[in-house]
């Protein structure tokens, strides 16, 4: 795999085949060249890998999300994106735990918010064309 483009889904074989460092410097290596201003695009890229990982060995909250979201109308980046949130209060709930003792009410709180996502409110959050007046 030589190129990675969100809106396309890899191959589920071939990214995984890949290197972790791999996978994490193709997702960086598309945000550059596309011209995407990000804080730090290092952690943004490993975001991506992580959730492309979720979706390419086919956990269910995840998958279901990215395709629930795509059929909402959201582009699969910004479908990507909208996981990748969610991820991300997960990482951060887990970081304060202590000895691994929040992992599973974490994990079904991660589950949760994933069933939550919704294209139209994730529009209105970012600011992005087609959100809806509320």
């Amino acid at each position: 795999m030589q190129r990675y483009d969100p809106d396309f889904a890899p191959d589920p074989a071939h990214w995984l085949e890949l290197d972790e460092g791999a996978r994490i410097e193709l997702a960086e290596q598309h945000h550059r060249k596309a011209g995407i201003p990000l804080p730090n695009v290092r952690a943004h890229a490993v975001f991506h890998a992580i959730v492309e990982n979720q979706v390419a060995l086919g956990v269910p909250a995840v998958v279901d999300a990215v395709s629930r979201l795509v059929g909402q109308g959201l582009g699969r980046h910004e479908a990507v994106h909208a996981v990748c949130s969610a991820l991300a209060e997960h990482f951060f709930e887990l970081m304060q735990s202590r000895g691994g003792q929040l992992a599973a009410a974490s994990q079904a709180r991660y589950d949760a918010a994933l069933a939550r996502l919704d294209a139209d409110e994730w529009r209105q959050r970012q600011g992005l064309p087609g959100s809806p007046a509320r």
